[in-house]
């Protein structure tokens, strides 16, 4: 893209307070106010993921608007009466959908029947983002990036959105006058139009999470059981376990023994949750494959049972983990066809489809894993 100048010019209206103004500040009178930046965006031919940053008043906006103006998002309509499901484009099958809320950080199918306007800003936040990179396939540029939630779910979205931006092979930039997402965002290139500055190659790398792993009491359980996709009842025999990051608890899972004839080393993960801010960073995955290490150290093994799509894709990418079985579950009734039709049938089984995998990845150190296991 070659030099551009951008003049916005306005005419000034000279009204007694205008008049005014520029008597206590000795501004000089003027008919016109005009703001020019000259743009120089010679952006690498193959990218995915930029960023355009700056402070207030910077222009951000104004180069935006006038470089993509055909692809900034404006704000989505949603149906406010029904689930955030059917906000998507017409032509989205459901499992398409659930993948992206999923790859966005947006992984929790109590929320997904729910109406948008009830969600949370950081939930809205990355539906938002879901339904952005749905609607426009080619290029996305989002204005005011991540300036209405909090600076934790900012740079965690922000590194699910680029994942699931390289993953589709989109094209995604972000305006932001936060600095702090850049590292998370791990942009193909950095625009800061204060200074005509223009940094081309990815750079920046994600910060590592490190996480800090306890066995907890089963009371912990209550800040984690609303966002469990499947129900809300915890085994009172599971051991329970807490992912800590920068002191604070983001996700929680259970090792339930399970009884075998031939066996009696097999445990079974049991409510693994990662809370929604921090999802889409591989945090619950981080969680699940510790305690699997732990067991594995302490001569155990550990399956792990799932329905959920966004688990059973990480599982089965993962060389810690091994597909042992899987099955069709039937879990409730629901009624099918017209009321009143022919054809009506008044119960049908809904079955879901369930993957077993098994731990297989390294052991964790013996003295850190019977520490650990034993609540010491």
């Amino acid at each position: 893209m070659p030099r551009v100048n951008i003049v916005r010019d306005s005419a000034v209206v000279r009204t007694p307070r205008v008049m005014q103004m520029e008597g206590m500040f000795d501004v000089p009178p003027s008919q016109r106010s005009a703001e020019q930046w000259t743009v120089d965006l010679a952006l690498p031919d193959a990218w995915n993921v930029g960023l355009i940053v700056g402070p207030s008043g910077s222009g951000k906006t104004t180069v935006a608007r006038e470089l993509f103006g055909e692809s900034i998002a404006e704000s989505w309509q949603w149906p406010h009466d029904k689930s955030l499901l059917d906000g998507f484009p017409q032509g989205m099958s459901i499992k398409e959908i659930v993948e992206l809320l999923s790859s966005v950080g947006f992984s929790s199918p109590p929320s997904w029947v729910r109406p948008f306007h009830v969600l949370s800003n950081g939930e809205q936040f990355r539906v938002n983002m879901a339904r952005t990179l749905a609607e426009m396939k080619d290029l996305a540029v989002v204005d005011e990036f991540t300036s209405v939630v909090d600076r934790t779910v900012a740079q965690i979205g922000s590194a699910a959105i680029a994942k699931t931006v390289r993953r589709r092979n989109q094209k995604f930039i972000a305006v932001a006058c936060h600095y702090d997402i850049a590292e998370w965002l791990e942009p193909d290139w950095i625009y800061e139009p204060h200074a005509n500055r223009l940094t081309a190659g990815r750079l920046l790398r994600r910060p590592k999470i490190e996480l800090t792993v306890q066995r907890v009491h089963s009371s912990a359980w209550q800040l984690f059981r609303k966002h469990h996709y499947l129900n809300t009842e915890l085994n009172a025999a599971a051991r329970c376990f807490v992912a800590f990051w920068q002191g604070v608890p983001v996700a929680f899972v259970g090792a339930q023994f399970m009884p075998h004839p031939k066996t009696r080393t097999l445990y079974r993960e049991h409510r693994a949750v990662c809370l929604p801010d921090y999802q889409g960073v591989g945090i619950g995955n981080s969680l699940s494959c510790y305690v699997g290490a732990m067991l594995k150290a302490i001569g155990m093994h550990y399956n792990s049972v799932t329905s959920h799509p966004a688990m059973i894709q990480a599982r089965a990418k993962s060389t810690n983990w091994a597909m042992v079985g899987q099955s069709k579950v039937g879990d409730r009734k629901v009624h099918s066809g017209t009321l009143g039709g022919a054809n009506w049938k008044p119960e049908v089984m809904v079955k879901r489809q369930t993957f077993i995998f098994r731990y297989v990845g390294p052991a964790l150190d013996k003295t850190e894993a019977q520490h650990v296991w034993g609540g010491a």
